[in-house]
């Protein structure tokens, strides 16, 4: 599956990292197993209710999410937000 990443998402991702360079590559060995199974069980996928219905959550660690937006039928996985579970779930 392909990773998209738009202009906002991009600038959300460089901020994130400009504080927390510890995760940087956590974050790309998750996003490398969300590309390969979306439904490994160690990402931890959920649909998200609520006013980000028809978004999914993985976890980064327990205390950081990616929210993401899966389009299976064109093999995209579109990153929309990175952050603390209150950030990105509010």
């Amino acid at each position: 599956m392909q990773l998209v990443r738009d202009e906002r998402y991009t600038k959300i991702e460089r901020k994130f990292f400009k504080n927390h360079q510890n995760l940087i590559e956590k974050y790309s060995k998750v996003l490398k197993k969300l590309q390969k199974d979306h439904n490994d069980s160690s990402l931890k996928l959920h649909s998200l209710k609520g006013q980000l219905k028809g978004f999914y959550a993985i976890s980064l660690t327990l205390q950081y999410r990616i929210v993401l937006i899966l389009l299976i039928e064109n093999d995209k996985i579109v990153l929309t937000d990175i952050g603390t579970h209150d950030k990105v779930y509010k």
